[in-house]
């Protein structure tokens, strides 16, 4: 499957306000140049397009007499014309007759033209564009269409404008992300560091699959009492289940197991009514549920080993979820009449999905300690709550 991938849309150039439009283009062009000014004469305008005229600094030196017949250097200066407009498109045609409309004054001297749009250019229209130029002997000329302002406004230096007028900082982005990742490896090595330090003073004993810890929503102020909570066994709001190791960007529980069948075929089942014990002391297991887990497992052992297999069901909770960490859990904490749980306790939003795994939920068909691939195809009916007593042939 395809991973995809977070990218910013394209900026909407044509949905800013005519004359802010014409200024974002100004200040594009104020480091573009060495000028020694600029004039914004288009904004006392009537139409969406506005003309600045800047004089670019060169270094070049002329003779002039002055009123004295004195002979004078001054520096020359290049003209340039800079035309805006703010449109979604712009053909070839209509290109050339905003070029005409040029005041044939003003060209005769310029040195350099820069057009610039809101919108994408094509090849057609710029060829016009440069055909036009060269007829018209300017010795630079530039056709900015929406890649071209996009581009600049994506430079490191342009990020005060890309925020001033869209909203948008990559700069903040950076800073952002840099923060939230300092903030991820932060919890990570607080959680390896009290998991770790936690298992190496008590070693793994009473444990079915993996280390029991306790995953525990904040809001779920109701805790330790379960029969407060409505639908508990359907929607907890705090569950046991059993450490399983780190991955690259969490950890790894296992969040409850199934008895399971398979045969010579590969045709598989699981008792999916039925929830094995991922740990043997946990307060809030109903008894009738360790009840019909009895019943399904005395079910479970009269099967032939080689037919004999468990689903495991295995969560991940990425670092970035994990608000806190409780090494001690309730050790030491003497409630009379309420359930406990001594062990770590993990503090994770369940979410309006009333699960903490938003790193993602996947199952394993272990028979015999290898996994087998689920091929959903050769699923059959085979655990039957009518037929506990007695295996299928």
């Amino acid at each position: 499957m395809a991973i995809a991938t977070k990218t910013i849309n394209p900026l909407h150039f044509e949905d800013l306000e005519p004359h802010r439009f014409e200024d974002l283009v100004r200040q594009l062009i104020y480091d573009y140049r060495e000028w020694r000014s600029l004039e914004a004469t288009g904004r006392q305008g009537s139409d969406d397009g506005f003309d600045v005229r800047g004089w670019e600094i060169t270094g070049n030196y002329a003779s002039s007499i002055d009123d004295e017949n004195e002979i004078k250097e001054i520096e020359e200066d290049r003209g340039w014309l800079i035309q805006c407009k703010r449109e979604k498109s712009i053909s070839p045609k209509k290109l050339e007759t905003y070029l005409n409309e040029l005041n044939k004054g003003d060209t005769s001297e310029l040195y350099g033209l820069i057009f610039v749009a809101a919108c994408d250019f094509s090849k057609k229209t710029r060829d016009t564009f440069r055909a036009w130029c060269i007829s018209h002997n300017l010795a630079e000329f530039h056709l900015w269409g929406k890649a071209e302002l996009e581009d600049m406004l994506f430079q490191p230096k342009n990020d005060h404008l890309l925020f001033a007028y869209f909203g948008i900082s990559i700069q903040i982005k950076k800073r952002s992300i840099k923060t939230k990742l300092r903030s991820i490896l932060a919890t990570k090595n607080q959680v390896i560091h009290k998991l770790d330090n936690h298992l190496e003073k008590h070693p793994i004993a009473n444990i079915d699959f993996g280390y029991p810890i306790l995953l525990r929503d904040p809001e779920a102020h109701e805790y330790p009492y379960s029969d407060k909570i409505k639908d508990f066994d359907k929607h907890p709001t705090w569950l046991i289940c059993s450490f399983n190791g780190y991955y690259h960007s969490g950890l790894k529980f296992l969040i409850k197991s199934h008895d399971a069948y398979i045969n010579e075929e590969g045709q598989w089942d699981y008792a999916e009514s039925v929830i094995n014990k991922v740990c043997r002391d946990d307060p809030w297991r109903s008894q009738e549920k360790i009840d019909l887990q009895e019943k399904t497992n005395s079910f479970y052992r009269t099967l032939p080993h080689q037919h004999r297999a468990i689903l495991n069901v295995f969560g991940l909770i990425p670092y970035d979820d994990i608000l806190a960490i409780d090494e001690y859990g309730d050790k030491d904490i003497k409630i009379p009449n309420a359930p406990c749980f001594e062990n770590p306790h993990i503090y994770v939003s369940f979410g309006q999905k009333h699960s903490p795994f938003t790193g993602g939920v996947f199952q394993e068909l272990n028979q015999q300690g290898k996994n087998i691939n689920l091929d959903e195809t050769k699923r059959i009916s085979f655990f039957k709550e009518q037929s506990w007593n007695s295996p299928q042939s």
